[in-house]
Order: structure tokens, then C-alpha cells, then sequence
């Protein structure tokens, strides 16, 4: 079993890409050599990891000899041509992007959730969309515990979960500026905008995947969910306001410290001290935050709880170091190929 480990990361120039770099130094994961890779357009441009200068590479279709692991954060398109290669080449992929979370032969996982999912793979495995992860390590001990019923979520997202180019077009319109490049052809200062519409559709893409996703994570396929999903104009953090309805009854008091002993979560819950979690305190936390846990008396089984993450650390970068790790510690590096399509 090798302990020290071939690394690359695909993206690196972004602003998730910056972020796995941060991780897996915070996280000092076991690197032998760390390649960096990312468009034309950022080959070349320096990153520092560990107090060393590296240079990223330009992407192609040779960049994956001698690779273990290759962590993508590239955008779909990138992971659907270059996932298969890395595999073929002999990497494990872990990624990002949208492409491959849906696919029947690719684990989606959150490690709290479901890392029994991860045996399973054949090279691909592949991250949630950010506000899923978070959702889901809340409602992963009420799931195992009480069932679930319905579940009604309304997210209160960043506008950095589009990455470099909405916090960008944010920063224009707040200095008046007219953006140069727009994730929304609304104005995002000062307003509350929803995420693209899916093709055909009274849904947005992001509602779809919290949909979708959450069913595969959990293995419920049938699971009642409601989902509406609100971007609003700040830069860090995800907030989500959760309506839950359990299969059996339960006591607030327990449910709340159920959660509060569940890996990765942190209670802050004193209403009569003013105290909830907040995007703000989320920042540079790897854990999900929960608070205003309080029962819902128009249903027999429910209850509310307001959930916050910082989505580009556990939301993205720190739930594939996360999942690097778990493949590192059950040396899951043997795997049956496929022809991935």
C-alpha cells in the first residue's frame, strides 16, 4: 500500500481549485508529487502550495501518466472528456462537477452520508452540488434514526457558488461598474436572484440536483422533497431552511443531540441569547452549522431547523479532500474499469 500519493488538481486556477489546494495543505494529505492543471488561458500562472512555487499546466489528454489521484474542478464539459481519460490512465477521479453525479456507475458522495458508496467505484467517483452536502449531513441522523416523511427546503446561497465570474459581476454593479462577463442577466447587488431554468422546465438546474441528488445519496428514490433554491448578493456561505417530517415521533429535546454528537455538525441554538449560525460564522469552517430547532405543530411529525455551510469549503473542496482521504485510508484504489458513457 503506497502512503504518499501522485496528486493533481484539474482547475486549478479557480476558485474552488484555490480552495482544494488550501485543504490538502490545512489537511497535510500525503503528497509525493502535486501537478496543477487548468485552460490555456492559466497555463503558466503560479500557485503556491506548501511554500513552494508551482506552475500550472495547460489540460490534455496526456496529463494523467503516473497520476493517483486527480481532483477535478473544471466545469462539466472539462470532467466529461477528461474524467475517463485520467481513469484509463490509471488516476482515481474525484469530481466536482455536475457531469458524472447522476450516472449509475459513479458513487455521489458525502462521507458523513454514504462512504460505503465509495467500494463501489470503478475510477469516477463524484462530489454533490454544494448545497446538497450541506442538507444532507442535517438530515443524515434523522433519516437513520426517524425516517423521512417530506422534506421542504428553501436555499439562501452565495453568489460565489458560480464561482469567480459571479462575485465578479456582484463586485461591478456594487461599484457601479457595468460587468464585463454575467452569470444573470438580472442585477445581483442589492437583489435576490433564482439560478438558471432548466431546459423545458418550471424548475432551476440547481433545484433539480438537490432534487436528484439527495435521492441517490440517501437511497430513496421516492423521497418527498420541495425544494426552491435563492441566490443573494453575498460572497461566502450557504443558508437553507429545512421543514422536515419524520416517519416516527420524536422528542425535540433528543433531536437535538442527536444532531449535536452527529460527525460534523455544530449546534448553535440559544434563542434567548441571540445566538444561530450565520453565513458569516460558517466562513472557513469545514463543519455544517444548525440551528433554530423547534417543532412544527401543523404536522404530527415535524419540525424546522435552519442550516449553514461555507460552500466552497464543505460545500466543494473539503468534501473531495474528505472523500481523497476515505479512499487513502481503505486503499480503494483497485477498482473494476468500465467503458464510461
Amino acid at each position: 500500500m503506497k502512503k504518499i500519493f501522485n496528486v493533481a488538481v484539474v482547475g486549478a486556477s479557480g476558485l474552488v481549485g484555490r480552495k482544494i489546494l488550501e485543504i490538502l495543505e490545512e489537511r497535510d494529505f500525503p503528497i509525493d508529487k502535486l501537478y496543477l492543471f487548468a485552460s490555456n488561458k492559466s497555463a503558466g500562472l503560479p500557485l503556491i502550495y506548501k511554500n513552494t512555487k508551482y506552475t500550472i499546466e495547460e489540460l490534455t489528454e496526456t496529463s494523467f501518466q503516473n497520476i493517483d489521484i486527480a481532483l477535478f474542478s473544471a466545469g462539466k464539459e472539462v470532467s466529461r472528456k477528461y474524467a475517463p481519460i485520467a481513469v484509463a490512465a490509471g488516476a482515481v477521479v474525484i469530481d466536482n462537477g455536475s457531469y458524472w453525479r447522476l450516472n449509475d456507475s459513479v458513487p455521489l458522495l458525502v462521507p458523513e452520508v454514504n462512504p460505503e458508496a465509495l467500494s463501489a467505484h470503478h475510477g469516477i467517483i463524484a462530489n454533490p452540488n454544494c448545497s446538497t452536502i450541506q442538507m444532507l449531513v442535517a438530515l443524515k441522523p434523522i433519516a437513520d434514526n426517524y425516517g423521512l416523511k417530506r422534506v421542504v427546503v428553501s436555499t439562501y446561497q452565495s453568489i460565489s457558488g458560480a464561482g469567480q465570474k459571479g462575485i465578479t459581476q456582484l463586485a461591478d454593479e456594487i461599484i457601479g461598474n457595468e460587468p464585463n462577463k454575467r452569470i444573470s442577466s438580472k442585477s445581483l447587488a442589492f437583489n435576490t436572484v433564482f439560478h438558471s431554468f432548466a431546459d423545458g422546465n418550471d424548475f432551476t438546474e440547481e433545484e433539480i440536483k438537490m432534487l436528484n441528488e439527495s435521492r441517490k445519496i440517501l437511497s430513496l428514490p421516492e423521497l418527498k422533497i420541495a425544494v426552491t433554491c435563492v441566490r443573494l448578493p453575498i460572497l461566502g456561505g450557504h443558508g437553507e431552511s429545512l421543514n422536515i417530517e419524520t416517519e416516527k415521533p420524536f422528542d425535540i429535546s433528543l433531536l437535538r443531540s442527536l444532531l449535536s454528537n452527529a460527525p460534523g455538525i455544530s449546534i448553535i441554538d440559544s434563542p434567548e441569547k441571540d445566538e444561530y449560525p450565520t453565513t458569516a460564522l460558517a466562513q472557513e469552517s469545514d463543519n455544517v452549522y444548525i440551528g433554530r430547532i423547534r417543532r412544527d405543530k401543523t404536522v404530527e411529525n415535524g419540525f424546522y431547523m435552519w442550516v449553514v455551510a461555507d460552500n466552497i469549503r464543505k460545500g466543494a473542496a473539503t468534501n473531495a479532500v474528505q472523500i481523497a482521504e476515505l479512499l487513502v485510508r481503505n486503499n480503494l484504489f483497485d477498482f473494476n474499469t468500465i467503458n464510461f458513457e
